[in-house]
């Protein structure tokens, strides 16, 4: 299913920003004039102002996977859900919207609308930092998996990724976000961090494509990206 979704869809990106931009892979396109929009899927802290500067004279969208993987060489190793993140129709103001949402339906993928889907990415990438940190904090950063894994099998060390978690949805906040507006992906953070250690360690024992998406989720630029932008921002 994601392979038709990718062959009719313009562009397809899901590396971080400074990576998509450094290639600037739609450059190509506008070269020999080939129309349509481009769809973002892809970590950035950036403002939406700056979206359509890369955009250029494209229309695009934003949406963003359910995923996790890496890159090595030209091999892609990951893991993709069934379901998706997608920008709602009034903001995206592209003419095709009904176009990519038949295009999803059929090819059998499901898709959450968020309430703006520039503030969902940060928020996505300061949950990622608040994890990716409290990992680190126990190894070798040569060896992304084994991080993973022992957070995973830690109820504690789960209890601290919390933690950090909410300490990095405040630099969200402060960057003008109201978190009310996105109860429903922020709960898991609410309840006592003991509480949820526990829980997310019973949760990552029994579901294995999220266990695989952690483990696969090794790429060293992209976890700096996001542990970066919302430190220095912090």
């Amino acid at each position: 299913m994601w392979r038709k979704l990718i062959r009719n869809t313009i562009l397809f990106f899901s590396k971080c920003t400074s990576w998509v931009l450094s290639k600037k892979l739609w450059k190509p396109c506008e070269k020999n004039n080939i129309k349509g929009t481009l769809v973002f899927f892809c970590n950035f802290w950036n403002t939406r102002k700056d979206v359509q500067e890369w955009a250029g004279n494209y229309d695009y969208i934003l949406a963003f996977p359910t995923a996790g993987g890496c890159m090595q060489e030209d091999h892609l190793d990951g893991v993709l859900f069934d379901h998706l993140m997608l920008e709602g129709e009034q903001k995206a103001h592209i003419s095709n919207y009904s176009d990519l949402t038949t295009l999803l339906t059929s090819a059998d993928l499901k898709w959450e609308v968020p309430h703006d889907m520039v503030e969902w990415i940060w928020i996505h990438m300061a949950i990622n930092a608040g994890v990716t940190s409290t990992a680190a904090r126990s190894g070798n950063l040569e060896n992304p998996e084994e991080l993973a894994l022992n957070l995973m099998n830690s109820s504690s060390e789960l209890s601290l990724a919390i933690k950090a978690i909410r300490e990095a949805l405040k630099v969200v906040e402060a960057r003008g976000v109201n978190l009310k507006l996105y109860k429903a992906e922020l709960l898991p953070y609410k309840i006592p961090a003991w509480i949820a250690g526990k829980a997310m360690k019973v949760m990552f024992a029994k579901n294995e494509l999220t266990r695989k998406i952690m483990t696969l989720h090794n790429d060293k630029q992209d976890i700096f990206y996001c542990c970066q932008s919302v430190y220095q921002t912090g």
